[in-house]
């Protein structure tokens, strides 16, 4: 067995976790996604990575679709990743072109857009006043790259992301008008 990353493109350590700034759900959401990057073969975590793993952890984030079945078919292609759809991205790396990249490829474990939609979430719950990200912060991150690969799947599987987006708005507003202390965002199967 060959390794699928290029030589001279070792790992390195990686990425800086923002552990303090992540409610325990959302760390396990960046555990669940660093172990599937790994199983995958992937050298880095990437939007799509935490996209399967916010879906697969989170039920206030799969509540925010339109429908069950929406986030079924989202999670669909999420699995076929490693076995058809999404070949085309093993051994590369994500960058979108949303931000410059300052840190060479391999001194990092998470893709360039994956660091910045974490970084998004955490700006999120800074302005809300809140002292760690949720991962509808997370979520709110990743659509908010038109060009990152969790986009690419959400767009494959008929998700609306302007729809989806102000889905996830609603529910900051309604989660923010409860101080943060409700049932948590708003959502629902529409």
């Amino acid at each position: 067995m060959h390794s699928r990353t290029p030589s001279g493109a070792e790992p390195g350590p990686t990425r800086e976790e923002p552990d303090s700034g992540l409610t325990a759900e959302l760390a396990s959401v960046v555990s669940g996604a660093r172990r599937r990057a790994l199983r995958d073969g992937d050298r880095q975590i990437d939007t799509a990575h935490l996209l399967h793993s916010l879906l697969e952890t989170d039920p206030e984030v799969r509540a925010v679709f339109e429908s069950g079945t929406q986030a079924v078919r989202v999670l669909g292609y999420l699995v076929q990743r490693s076995i058809g759809y999404g070949l085309q991205w093993q051994g590369t790396v994500e960058d979108s072109g949303a931000v410059p990249v300052v840190t060479p490829v391999r001194e990092t474990g998470w893709s360039p857009s994956a660091t910045t939609a974490m970084d998004v979430a955490l700006e999120r719950a800074e302005r809300r006043g809140e002292p760690r990200a949720l991962g509808m912060d997370l979520l709110a991150g990743l659509v908010a790259d038109p060009e990152c690969r969790a986009v690419e799947v959400l767009a494959r599987a008929r998700v609306d992301v302007p729809v989806l987006l102000s889905r996830i708005e609603a529910g900051c507003r309604q989660y923010a008008a409860e101080g943060g202390h409700g049932h948590g965002f708003a959502g629902g199967q529409g």
